[in-house]
């Protein structure tokens, strides 16, 4: 089948097409994100293939549909980005990567801790510059802090996992407890507590309508004073504006963030000849005690030979008919994303 590839960057080329060494199907790739605007340029492509910033609402899907696309195929496990009930009325089939490498995210989630709490990026800047004092890079022990992981699915739990080799005391809040964790000593608690109680606080979350700004003023000031806030889940569990005004307030510690509600109109992308449009973004990268990453806790050669390889499988499913738990229908819209 002739697929037409969105959003691609060179890594993608690689990885699908070491996936594709059969040459069982034709890949195209395109750098240009799926809008309004290039949905013309699948028009003839039967399949496209899309990521986290490519744009598939109603008026995409029509358009895709129009032009004879019958399917979808995401390259990432989230589609808070898809309009599925469209996508069902326009016989259009989605498909994602359910799942690929948790420990990935997971270990990028603990090097933003590491490199938050020792300073690690800012000693780096001063000692290229011949400042080798100490002043201002004091951290402290992770052994026996309490940590609270906010979502225990397989990012989670991987994450809980690193933690607690590091000597930590495991906060979770799920609605549902996994067996896995509480071996590892985890305390299941509500949300209030873990956010009072814990010197660390990770998001492993998925996003839903309920837990759209989870992080918001509200809840920042349960935290406790001088915590540490990590999300490489999904931006918009977090209220950017009420995450600023923690910081100003200096109620928080220092905040890690791969992932930002706003993401889709700067990142994977360079902007360094231009400027950032984006006022809240651009004062959360004022902050010394703030660490921004571009979603790139994903980035590992094991992850993307995995995603690559469940989209060929997913597109070599869809040709034969074949039950694929990678199918997303629209009864799942208001479940995990």
């Amino acid at each position: 089948m002739d697929v037409l590839v969105f959003s691609a960057r060179p890594y993608d080329e690689t990885y699908l097409g070491a996936a594709n060494t059969s040459g069982r199907h034709t890949l195209h790739f395109s750098d240009s994100t799926l809008t309004s605007e290039t949905a013309v340029l699948a028009k003839g492509y039967e399949a496209v293939c899309c990521f986290v910033d490519d744009r598939l609402c109603a008026d995409v899907l029509k358009r895709l549909s129009d032009g004879g696309t019958r399917l979808v195929l995401l390259r990432a496990t989230g589609y808070n980005n898809v309009d599925l009930a469209a996508a069902e009325r326009f016989g259009i089939t989605v498909m994602r990567v359910r799942e690929y490498s948790a420990q990935a995210v997971a270990e990028f989630a603990v090097g933003l801790i590491l490199a938050l709490n020792r300073k690690i990026h800012r000693a780096y800047n001063r000692v290229r510059e011949g400042n080798f004092r100490l002043d201002g890079l004091l951290g402290f022990d992770l052994h026996g802090k309490t940590v609270g992981v906010v979502g225990v699915g397989k990012i989670g739990l991987a994450f809980s996992r690193i933690m607690a080799g590091f000597g930590c005391k495991l906060l979770a809040y799920d609605p549902f407890p996994n067996p896995d964790a509480e071996a590892l000593g985890t305390v299941y608690v509500d949300f209030e507590q873990l956010l009072a109680q814990s010197h660390i606080v990770s998001l492993h979350s998925p996003l839903t309508p309920e837990t759209q700004h989870l992080i918001n003023e509200s809840t920042l000031s349960r935290m406790r004073r001088g915590a540490m806030l990590i999300n490489t889940s999904r931006g918009a569990l977090v209220d950017a504006s009420a995450l600023i005004d923690a910081l100003k307030k200096q109620h928080l510690g220092a905040v890690g963030l791969d992932v930002y509600e706003e993401e889709s109109d700067l990142y994977f992308q360079d902007l360094s000849d231009t400027f950032i449009p984006d006022d809240i973004f651009t004062r959360l990268l004022s902050f010394p005690n703030v660490i921004v990453t571009g979603h790139q806790a994903f980035f590992t050669h094991e992850a993307l030979t995995e995603i690559a390889q469940t989209t060929l499988n997913n597109l070599d499913d869809f040709l034969v008919g074949r039950v694929n738990e990678n199918v997303l229908d629209v009864g799942l819209i208001g479940s995990p994303k």
